[in-house]
């Protein structure tokens, strides 16, 4: 969670606190002699008695709760992030029992991106009580009590209290039928890192309208509670159903994992039913996505589209160069068909164990809880440093200083060893340029059940593959290839071109997110093991002279700097300044009440080591003609920046659907989100301004 979030939350949540505390205290400090301080004008209370009890059985009394106009809402039991549930005293004789109180089921309302558990209307709340077996119930006298409870519109809050006292009447049949029933069957929970799970059993011919948890439990024990204005995933197998809440951390909170959780479950149209859940196993394996932030396309769609996106891949600037080197050093070797196929099959187990790899444990982590998306290792300075050293040294290969087994075209038979190191590093550097074409699969892959997910993420690395696995094995494609001759050292020389625009790229987003000393770091380390590798390489062995304290030399230089680099990481702070549009920072109190002002809203989500981010930015959003039209139209812009991990903006990505960035929303004003494509046009955001211009007039 963000500093700026935890603040806007923090003082929401304290407000409302206050603001009960002052108007409740007043009410405890007279408690005792029971005496209405507030009154209930604005929201009144009766309580009615089920006819006359009978020993040993439950009796029902219910408590009719009736708003003085539609403004004021009431609150559950548990009334979410702000507000305050109903305190009942009954008087009753020894011996008596008195049941929790059974509610209907409850809305939400989000207000400043706090979610509170409300009742619009009237509303009745029903409480069994049990004479004992031996009770006195003829010519009882009426039950009497005391009630405190709150008022709220959704500007203010009033206390409300009533004393009480038992009437005969109301309808109990009518009220019976708003409670919402209980499972038969017991449900069960598992808390995973940040994230829990409860599997509800409910029959899989049920028809389910929409979805909402409401919990009882406001701590759910080491630290954490629910996020109740987070987006709630569902997913179903069968007779399981099963919903996953994001959690939150609070402090102070040092209780252990609850024994039971109870709740409800609304299916919409005011409909649900209470369940308890207990600890269990609560698995995702073999368990189809439902519903979460969208319904997911076809899995045989999602599969064809990750291996058209790997193939699109091969076109981009960090990974055409090693594709085509690759290429013509088969086409160099001659004509040895075995050796061709063992070096594309080499070369494509890299690319496709990379892709699986790096897929598999972006799954693994998200079942541990952790908020992490596609090119999530491109947030961690280190490996971003890595890679920037390793295309340095990539872009000086290609220049001639020296060889990288399986890059060289200088003929001989192809290197299976140097094919499969090949492989894996197209992929790793090919991950920040996926976003145009694996928006879809990628987010898909990420709700859909592990398996169908990991199938998504090799299809992703076959399609990176697959041009290099036809030339090995199809001698057609390689006899089509181009002539060897003394073209191809050119060719060579002109391929660190793309790979020092990459180096160069890496060089940009290592300044972005570390500063100006740790980009020079960084340079440090990559100029170093260029000379490392000058020194070592076959060419330089050659000459008879000895390179050791060379190569020596230049490995220090690389330590040394790697050293200066931990010392001098300095995150600079994001300034909206840098924008045209003035963008607020993202958050989800920000969001939400940027939509409560009735304005429209537009947010994008971007990163600086994300390419197609940076193209749309320049091409459709940080233009002149954005800004005049946003600003006709009112247009509250907002930008969440992922360039460095924030678990905030992952999880609301994961919850719309979208595996990384670039992701871009459009909020109409008084409307919901509409999902604009990741490769924006200079006219799209102009337009939908001016439709927005139009509309209000």
């Amino acid at each position: 969670m963000t500093l700026a979030r935890i603040m806007d939350v923090s003082l929401a949540r304290l407000a409302a606190f206050l603001l009960a505390l002052t108007c409740l205290l007043p009410a405890a400090a007279i408690a005792q002699d029971r005496t209405a301080r507030f009154g209930d004008e604005n929201i009144s209370v009766e309580l009615f008695a089920d006819g006359a009890p009978t020993p040993g059985e439950e009796w029902l009394l219910a408590l009719r709760f009736t708003p003085s106009s539609e403004e004021w809402h009431g609150y559950w039991s548990n009334p979410g992030d702000a507000g305050q549930g109903m305190d009942l005293q009954l008087d009753l004789p020894d011996g008596w029992q008195v049941g929790k109180p059974l509610y209907p089921v409850p809305q939400t309302l989000l207000i400043g991106g706090l979610m509170n558990h409300i009742f619009e209307g009237e509303y009745v709340v029903l409480v069994p009580v049990t004479p004992g077996p031996d009770a006195a119930v003829m010519n009882l006298a009426p039950v009497t009590g005391f009630v405190e409870y709150l008022a709220c519109t959704d500007r203010i809050c009033v206390p409300q209290d009533a004393g009480l006292r038992a009437r005969s009447g109301g309808n109990f049949d009518e009220w019976r039928g708003r409670i919402a029933p209980m499972l038969d069957s017991e449900a069960g929970f598992e808390i995973s890192g940040e994230r829990l799970r409860i599997g509800i059993p409910l029959p899989a011919s049920m028809d389910l309208g929409e979805l909402h948890l409401f919990l009882e439990n406001s701590s759910l024990g080491n630290g954490l509670r629910p996020d109740y204005a987070a987006v709630q995933t569902w997913i179903r197998d069968g007779n399981l159903l099963v919903a996953e809440l994001p959690l939150e951390r609070t402090k102070g909170d040092s209780a252990d994992t609850p024994v039971r959780i109870d709740g409800i479950l609304a299916l919409g149209d005011r409909q649900g039913v209470r369940f308890m859940a207990t600890p269990a196993d609560v698995p995702l394996e073999g368990v189809k996505a439902f519903r979460g932030p969208r319904e997911t396309p076809p899995f045989g769609l999602l599969v064809i589209a990750a291996l058209v996106g790997g193939l699109l891949l091969n076109i981009m600037p960090c990974v055409f160069p090693i594709l085509s080197l690759k290429a013509l050093a088969l086409a160099k070797a001659g004509g040895d068909e075995g050796a061709a196929r063992r070096d594309a099959l080499a070369y494509t187990t890299g690319v496709v164990l990379a892709c699986a790899g790096l897929g598999a444990l972006i799954l693994l982590l998200r079942s541990a809880g952790q908020q992490v998306g596609w090119a999530f290792q491109l947030q961690e300075p280190a490996i971003v440093a890595s890679l920037f050293a390793l295309a340095a040294l990539i872009t000086a290969n290609l220049l001639g200083l020296f060889a990288i087994p399986g890059l060289a075209i200088s003929g001989g038979k192809p290197s299976s060893g140097g094919s499969f190191a090949t492989g894996l590093l197209a992929a790793f550097v090919a991950t920040p340029c996926t976003g145009p074409f694996m928006a879809l699969a990628l987010g898909a892959a990420l709700v859909l059940r592990p398996i169908e997910g990991f199938a998504i993420f090799t299809a992703l690395g076959i399609g990176l593959a697959l041009p290099f696995l036809l030339v090995g094995f199809v001698p057609a494609f390689r006899k089509r290839l181009p002539k060897p001759g003394a073209w191809m050292e050119r060719f060579r020389r002109w391929m660190a071109l793309p790979m020092g625009l990459t180096v160069l790229a890496l060089g940009w987003l290592l300044w972005r997110i570390g500063g100006g000393l740790f980009l020079l770091s960084a340079t440090g380390i990559a100029a170093g093991l260029v000379y490392f590798a000058g020194m070592i390489s076959p060419e330089s062995q050659a000459s008879g002279k000895s390179r050791t304290l060379p190569a020596l030399i230049g490995l220090a230089m690389a330590a040394v700097s790697a050293i200066g680099m931990v010392r001098t990481y300095d995150p600079p702070v994001a300034d909206s300044t840098q924008s045209i549009l003035d963008p607020q920072e993202f958050s989800a109190a920000n969001l939400a009440a940027a939509r409560a002002s009735g304005q429209p809203v537009f947010v994008w989500f971007t990163a600086d080591w994300c390419i197609t981010c940076k193209v749309n930015e320049s091409v459709g959003i940080e233009r002149e003609e954005t800004r005049a039209a946003f600003e006709e139209a009112g247009v509250i812009a907002m930008r969440g920046d992922w360039t460095r991990r924030d678990d905030d903006i992952a999880a609301f990505l994961s919850q719309q659907g979208a595996a990384g960035v670039p992701l871009y929303l459009w909020y109409p004003a008084g409307g919901d989100a509409r999902q604009l494509p990741q490769v924006l046009t200079p006219d799209l955001l102009p337009d939908l301004a001016r439709q927005e211009s139009a509309r209000s007039r």
